[in-house]
This record gives C-alpha cells, structure tokens and sequence, in this order.
C-alpha cells in the first residue's frame, strides 16, 4: 500500500557534463579592472626639496610628528620645522592653516622644553606672516593663548605671557579685537573670585589677589610681570584708536557745556561693506584726521561683548575689576608697607610694580576720553575713586628711587645696607608724573577749593622738576607739560600760572636739549600764546615770561641756521603766527635780527629749503621798518640764485606793496620804505651783480667767458643758463614793478642816471645785465622821457654786442641757444623804440677797422635788419649809411671771388632799400 511518492528539492543539483563550460550564474559580479600609469614628477621632486637638513623629513612628517607622545618628538619636530621654513619660505603659504594650528596647539604641553620651542617658532612665524593672512586663523590662536593663561599649570601660564609678548608685537590690531576674554584672562593670572558675604544679595563677585607658593618668582614679581602685559595691551587698544588726543595737549573740560560731543551718523547702506567714507570736518581743503564725526551703523549691530572696551558698559565694569586689584598691589609695593623708616623712598622692584599699577589707571583713563559723555564719565571716576587715590597715592607724593650703595667698612654708614639719599637720577619722574597726570584728570575749575590741598602738592613737584635742570627725555616732558596744561586750566588767574610758564621757561633755556624736547616746549608756549592772545582781547593781562620767550625767538631762528631746518620751520611758525597778531614784542626782536636773517651769504632764508623760504619771504611784510642795509640784503639774496626766481618774485611784490607807489587810499606807515632805497633795491636787483663782481669781470679776458668785437667797445660776460635765466625771471617782475609807479618819466630819469653812474665807462657787461638793461628801457620809454648821449652810446654798443654774440653763436652751444629769444626781442624792440640807437649802431659799423672774419657776421646783420619789419621805416631812413657800409665790404672784397653772404647782402639792400617800398611790408624776420 506504500506508494512511492516524488518530492520536488528546493534545490535541485545540475549536472554538468565533460567538456562544456560551466555556466554563469545570474548574480555574479564582473571582477575585471584595467589599470594606467599615473606620473607626478613635480610633486615628487618639490617633496624631495622640502627636507630638512638633518632630519631629512618633509613638512608633513614633522607636522605629523607634532601629535607625538613623546615630548621629545614633538621638541625635535618644532626644531625641524623653523629649520624647514627657514629654507623654504614658501612653504609657509601653503601649508598656512595646518602650522598654525600645530603650532598654538601645544601652547598647553606639559613638556616646558616643547613650550619654549612654540615660542621661538612663533616668533620667527611672525617676522615672515603677514595680519591680513593670519587673521582668518587668528580666532584660533587667541582660544589656544586664552586657554593657556587660564590652565591650572603654573608653567604653562609663565609661558603664555612669551607667546602674549610675540603677538603683542607683531599682531596687536588682531589681539585687541578679542579684549574681552583676554582682559579677563588678565584678571584671572592675579586673582581669583570671592563671594562676599555682603554682597551675597546683589549677587555680585569680588576679586582679590591670589597667592601660589608654587611658582617659581614671589608673588610680587609675578604680579609684575603680568601687569607688564595688561600695560602692553591696553596701550595696544589706546594706539588702535584714532580718537584720543595727544596726552600732552588735551583740552580741559570743566562742564558737560564746554564737552564737544561728536555727531554720531547713521548711515544704514553703508553699514555692511567696507568702502572707506570720507568725511570732513568745517570745510577746508584738507580732512582733519581726528574728526569728531563718527559712524555708529556696525558698532550698533553689535552686542556689548563684540565692543569690547569701545563700549562704555564694559569699560566701567573691567575698571570695577581691575582698580581695586591695582590699589593692593600699590599697597603691598607702598615704601609704608616695606620699610616705614624709609618714607618715600622707593626700591626698585617696588617702584617698577607702582609704575605699571599708575601706567594702567593712566590708560584706562584716556580710553575714558573717547566716549560721548567724556563729562559724565569724569565726573564718575571722581565720585568712586578720588578718596582711595588721594588715600593711597598721595600719601608719600613725591617718590624717589632708593639706591643700593656697598660701603667700605671704614665708611660711616657702617652696618647700614642702604644709605638714606634718594637718587639724583630722574628714574623716579615717571611714576611722580603719571600720578600727576592721573589726579589732575580727577580736578576742574569747580572742584579747585576741595581740591586744593593736593593740587598744590602737584603744583609744587612740577615747578620744581622744571626748574631742577636736570636732562629729561621727550615721554617725561611731554607728560610733565600735560600736567602743567591741566593745571592752568583748572587756575586760570595769573598768580598761578605765570610761576608755571616761568618754570618751563625755566627748562626752555638749557642747552642742548633734545629735538623732541625742544619741539615739545615750542607746541606748549605756541599754544599758551594763542590762548592768551584770545583771552587778552577782553582782558589785557599779558604773561612777562611769554613776551621774553616770543622776543627771543628769532634770535634763535638766526643762530638755528641749518642744523636743524625742522626746528627752523617750528619757529618760523611761530614768528609768523605772532607777527600777523602785531605782538610788539616779536617784531621788535625781529627787526632787530633781520639782517641776521636775510644775509645773502649764511642767513637762514638761504640757508633753508624752499617752503621755509617762503614763510621768510613773507615775514618781510611784517616788519616794522626796511631800511637801506636791510633792502641791500634783500637784492642780494634775489639776485644770486639761493632762492627761487618764483620765491624772488614775491619779495619783490611784498616790498612793492610796503612802498608809497602801492596805490594805497589810506596812509602806509611811516618810514616803512623810503623811495630812495626802494629805487636803489630795484636798480641793483636790475643790474644783477654787485659794484665789486662789476669791478672783478673788468679783468676777465678771452673765450669762453668772453664774447668781444672790434666794432663795440662792450665785451659780454656769458653767464651760465640758470644765472641766466633766473636774472630774467627777475628782471621781468623788477621791469612789471617800475612801470607800476606813476611818473614815468622821473621813473626813466632815475635809471637813466643809474646806468650812467654804475654801467657806463665799463668794458665788461654781463650778457644778462645788458639784456636786463634794454628790457627795462623798452618797458618805461614813452615820448616825454629823454635820453641823454652818453646812454645812447652805451645802449648802442650793447645792442651790437650782444646781436654779433647771437650771430656767431655756434648752433651745437645748448646752454646759450636757449638765450637766443630773450636777447634778441630785447635787441630789436630797443632799437624799433629808438631811431637813433639804431643810427648810432650803424654809425659805429666801421668795417675798416675790423677783420675779414667779421664781414659775413656784419653782412648777415645788415640783412636781418633790413628784412625786419619793424625797423624797416627806420632802415630806409638810414639808406645812405647802409649803402655805405656795403661799399666799403666790398672795397675790402674787390678782387675776390664774390661770396654767397655779399650776394644775399645785395639782394636784400636791392629789394627792401634801393626800391623805397612803401610801407612796412609783410615780411617780419624772426631770428
């Protein structure tokens, strides 16, 4: 009954037979690839230059290495890597982001040694990284150095204040932008937070000084040492805005009316971008840099902690911090907690602590100066801190710096380590004056009576420092005259500040005192000066001291000369400033020395650049009075090329205007220039040499200084071109100032006697003179001046000598080419004016007399003359002298073969004279 019954597998077995192939399954995968050669030689070889020399590893090896746990390793690979860099420079670039952040991640390594590589591979980092291409990397750095000020590691945090150093000098924009986390970072190093029990209601922190017996340099010094670093920094964030005024020339600020609030602008499509906006401040040509113009768009999109101390919410709240923190460590440095028999004596270490507590007030309080409400902010500084201050600081005001003297034992100071003398060193003037500075921020006009007591204290150190004759440095007097500003604006009466003027007047009259220094105390009395000229206007109450000192200011200037012209230049301006006021004083001082100063040989308008020159230049118009040796010097100094023909040109229009001839409608003063000295002034500027350089080319024979000619009793100087040309410059504005006078006629006469006296009887004429000469003749001839025989004559050999000079002027002479049209318009426009100079100048054309190499040069002349337009009327007149100076050329060339010169010479003779045209003619021969 058992029935076999077939049963169906899941899976059934194939059978495969001999010889076929086995067959693929459905789901099997394709396992064949194809393989291709891939070559990178420039990669290969650029790796195998980045080796270092001894270690022979890439960059990547070393970086790679950097995760070691070996410090060791990590040293060894810090050491390759500045090694590699140093070679390669290049590499730096490229790899940019992952140094950086291998580099600032073992700022927190255990291993000192690792640490210390860090630094020194930072700091040669920065010499060769520019801000703008770490900046993007910078965040991270600051989180890697703000995690190593605040790690629990005293070594590590030592170490923190090296890397802090190198990016304070390298990157101090990048690190002030993050002043928020770093300024606490500051706080933690010194101190830590403290629940008061008292405040535990208002839920607030108080800080106090925190002591490690483990680190390695006491308390004091370690304090120190960061206080170094927070005065670095807070410097770096003053230095970063452009806002805060010179600490030596703040204005005073009394009331919130006197305060100048900046305009606040709101510029919302400029709020995103960085388009630099230009803004100007009433007007001008020039911006002022510190304008009170400020945008507030990105500063108003940001919260209080991206502000950082811009902010005047978190610039109160760090000087609620830090403050209190700084009067403990002046308590503990204090010479009351040190030493109590020592007084105010100060030992060194103490006195470098107390500095840097005073230098970081001192910058917290210019950044106070920056905000709106500077008024405000005073005002709470006062209210929270003048009673601790005057508590703490004033209380052994003044400091001196102790010295350490090791005596012999014979000497009588035997047992004593120290010798109780303060130091006559000026160490110690920073920290009195940063005092100084601090508590007279804290005073005004109003508080003068409360304050009075420790005002005088101030007052009293700052004369006595003036007066001491020690030798101070620019930092120490420009803080000193900041002080002693503040103090004359707190007491504006006399008594009180003229025996400060008097001390600073004091330190004015040392010698060799410094460049800064000098120009220091020159911005200072130029700026009481100013403010009491505007204060005089109303009450004339004028400071004796600061009349001596603007009376002897150019008697300095002369003696100045050019050994210093930027000091030349701060006094000029001074003087200038001064004499547009008509301070009698410095106007009389000035007249005084103005021959000193305007000698043509070594004085100092000679002597210094152009631009200070012309502020000279123009102080001739303030001078009371310009007599004859003084107008002599001023010629001089026009006519020998020491000062520009531009600058020349002025001087001779200030002196135009200070003359009678002016055209004034109200009197000028009296005696200011006489007419005979200004005529004289004139007439040797004219001349352009002096009776004795006159007298000395009388000796002065042959080429090539020397042009003659048989024909004319006048031999030419040849001057060099920039003589030259700078005499013409002159002669014009010379020949522009006569004929401004109204009489002409008597104008003419007086040069004409001029001429006559000085000119005339000489065989030596500088080409220039005689150019100059004409020049002015042409200018001021009318028909009612005469001119006398003798000026004639002299006029006429001048003319021919300096037409045959530019006839025989070599044409490859580029220095006197350039003389050529000046010379010859002079020549020609003489002789169009005067007909008989012209009769004259043929009259002495005695052909006779001279050489036969001179015939062309005569010939080529006559020519020119006749196709002139301008003298043809006056040529034709002449005819019969014309005609007979050819006939005597050709006497002289009879028998000869007739030239080409004598042809043209007839030719023109034929055309323009034997015709009579009628008429001038068009032709007009330019040479």
């Amino acid at each position: 009954m058992t029935k076999k019954r077939k049963h169906q597998e899941d899976f059934q077995k194939v059978k495969l037979k001999v010889g076929k192939k086995k067959p693929k399954l459905e789901n099997a995968t394709d396992t064949t690839f194809k393989t291709k050669a891939i070559q990178i030689p420039e990669q290969l070889k650029e790796d195998g230059m980045l080796t270092a020399q001894n270690r022979k590893l890439n960059i990547k090896d070393l970086l790679s290495q950097m995760h070691h746990y070996s410090p060791g390793v990590k040293q060894n690979a810090l050491l390759g890597l500045k090694d590699l860099l140093s070679q390669y420079p290049f590499v730096i670039d490229a790899h940019l982001s992952n140094i950086i952040s291998e580099v600032a991640a073992v700022f927190t390594d255990k291993d000192s040694g690792v640490r210390g590589a860090a630094v020194h591979l930072l700091q040669f980092l920065a010499s060769k990284i520019r801000a703008e291409q770490i900046a993007p990397f910078f965040p991270l750095v600051s989180a890697h150095l703000s995690s190593a000020m605040t790690h629990i590691s005293v070594g590590i945090q030592e170490d923190s204040l090296k890397v802090l150093d190198v990016l304070l000098e390298a990157y101090p924009a990048l690190l002030t932008d993050r002043s928020v986390i770093l300024l606490k970072n500051f706080v933690e190093l010194i101190s830590h937070q403290q629940l008061s029990k008292r405040l535990k209601s208002r839920e607030k922190l108080s800080w106090m000084l925190s002591v490690n017996p483990n680190r390695r340099v006491t308390s004091q010094q370690w304090r120190l040492n960061v206080l170094i670093r927070l005065k670095k920094f807070l410097q770096a964030v003053v230095d970063g805005s452009n806002e805060i005024e010179d600490e030596g020339l703040q204005e005073q600020k009394d009331s919130p009316h006197s305060a100048r609030n900046p305009i606040c602008i709101s510029w919302k499509v400029h709020a995103n971008n960085q388009q630099h906006i230009q803004l100007y401040e009433n007007g001008g040509l020039r911006p002022k840099i510190n304008s009170s113009f400020r945008l507030r768009s990105l500063a108003s999109v940001m919260d209080s902690a991206e502000k950082g101390l811009s902010s005047a919410e978190n610039l109160k709240g760090f000087i609620e911090i830090i403050i209190p923190l700084l009067i403990e460590c002046w308590i503990e440095a204090s010479p009351a907690q040190s030493a109590p028999i020592l007084g105010n004596l100060l030992e060194s270490d103490s006195q470098q602590l107390m500095q840097q507590v005073l230098s970081i007030i001192h910058l917290l309080w210019k950044l106070t100066k920056r905000h709106d409400e500077t008024y405000k902010m005073e005002v709470w500084l006062r209210m929270n801190y003048l009673v601790d201050f005057k508590h703490h600081f004033m209380r052994s005001f003044p400091y001196y710096l102790q010295e350490t003297v090791k005596h012999k034992k014979k000497d009588s100071c035997k047992g004593n380590k120290y010798c109780m003398t303060s130091s006559n060193s000026v160490d110690h003037l920073l920290l009195n004056l940063t005092l100084c500075d601090i508590m007279v921020s804290l005073a005004s006009a109003s508080t003068l009576q409360a304050d009075s007591g420790w005002l005088d204290m101030i007052r009293k150190f700052v004369t006595d420092t003036l007066q001491d004759g020690s030798r101070l440095n620019s930092k120490q007097v420009n803080r000193l005259l900041g002080v002693t500003w503040r103090l004359m604006q707190i007491q504006q009466n006399k008594v009180a500040t003229e025996p400060l003027i008097k001390a600073v007047y004091t330190l004015y009259q040392q010698r060799n005192l410094l460049f800064p220094v000098r120009t220091l105390l020159l911005k200072f009395f130029s700026r009481v000066y100013q403010k009491e000229d505007l204060r005089t206007q109303r009450i004339r109450s004028r400071s004796k001291v600061l009349s001596r000192w603007l009376a002897g200011l150019p008697q300095q200037l002369a003696l100045l000369g050019l050994r210093n012209p930027e000091l030349s230049n701060q006094l000029i301006d001074i003087i200038h400033s001064a004499a547009s006021r008509s301070n009698k004083e410095l106007l009389q001082s000035l007249q005084a020395t103005a021959a000193q100063i305007y000698d043509p040989l070594d004085g100092t308008l000679v002597l210094l650049p152009a631009e200070a020159q012309r502020r000279l230049v123009q102080l001739v118009y303030f001078l009371p009075c310009l007599p004859a040796s003084l107008l002599a010097c001023l010629s001089r100094c026009c006519i020998m090329g020491r000062m520009s023909s531009e600058l020349a040109a002025t001087l001779i229009g200030i002196l135009r205007m200070r003359s009678s001839f002016a055209g004034w409608k109200c009197q000028v003063q009296d005696n200011s220039v006489n007419d005979v000295d200004y005529f004289s002034f004139l007439f040797s500027t004219l001349i352009g040499f002096s009776r004795e350089e006159l007298t000395s080319l009388q000796g002065i024979r042959g080429k090539p200084h020397i042009s003659q000619t048989q024909l004319s009793p006048v031999r030419l100087y040849l001057t060099d071109l920039d003589q030259f040309l700078h005499h013409w410059a002159v002669t014009e504005m010379i020949c522009h100032s006569l004929s401004t006078i109204p009489s002409q006629s008597q104008c003419f006469d007086i040069l004409q006697t001029g001429i006559c006296k000085y000119l005339v009887g000489l065989v030596v004429i500088p080409d220039s003179t005689a150019g100059s000469v004409l020049c002015a003749i042409n200018k001021l001839l009318d028909q009612a001046c005469i001119l006398s025989e003798n000026l004639h004559k002299f006029l006429a050999s001048c003319c021919y000598s300096l037409l045959y000079f530019l006839l025989t002027l070599d044409k490859e002479d580029a220095e006197h080419v350039q003389k050529r049209d000046m010379l010859w318009g002079s020549c020609i426009s003489a002789l169009a004016l005067l007909p008989r100079l012209l009769r004259l100048m043929l009259q002495s054309l005695q052909v006779s007399r001279i050489c036969r190499e001179e015939l062309p040069v005569v010939a080529q002349l006559l020519r020119l003359l006749m196709q002139h337009g301008q003298l043809r009327s006056h040529m034709m007149t002449n005819e019969f002298l014309v005609q007979q100076i050819i006939k005597d050329i050709m006497t002289l060339k009879s028998g000869e073969v007739q030239e080409q010169w004598l042809t043209d010479l007839h030719y023109c003779f034929n055309i323009y004279l034997a015709s009579h045209p009628q008429g001038p003619g068009p032709i007009n021969t330019v040479y």
